[in-house]
């Protein structure tokens, strides 16, 4: 089972920790739904570098992206387990495309877009 290179203890803003249901999905070995895949190592690094420099208001930890657009999955640091998908590098206050409760409510929504995407 391959580990992912996430956010180290140093990286992490203070305040967040990985959601228990995301760490039990990537330690299950479920691997990318395309068109979604998990970020990791220098694209999570380069990812989270870019948000932070165009949406400074918001404190975004991304986790996944949408291979067939600018959309990036991400928590908030100030928001307890809510998912955010965000189109990156729109105009801020123009970036939010959707919310959901958990993060198992966005993977029910990635495995819905997983079947619409091998249509």
């Amino acid at each position: 089972m391959k580990t992912l290179d996430l956010l180290t203890e140093q990286e992490k803003p203070q305040g967040f920790n990985y959601p228990l249901q995301f760490n039990r999905v990537v330690e299950s070995g479920l691997g990318d739904l395309e068109p979604w895949y998990w970020l990791e190592g220098q694209s999570l690094r380069g990812t989270l570098l870019g948000l932070m420099e165009r949406y400074p208001e918001r404190r975004l930890i991304p986790f996944a992206r949408r291979q067939d657009n600018d959309d990036v999955a991400c928590w908030q640091v100030d928001t307890r387990d809510e998912v955010f998908v965000i189109h990156d590098f729109a105009s801020s206050g123009w970036e939010q495309r959707a919310q959901f409760s958990t993060f198992y409510d966005w993977l029910r929504r990635a495995v819905e877009d997983f079947i619409e995407f091998d249509c």
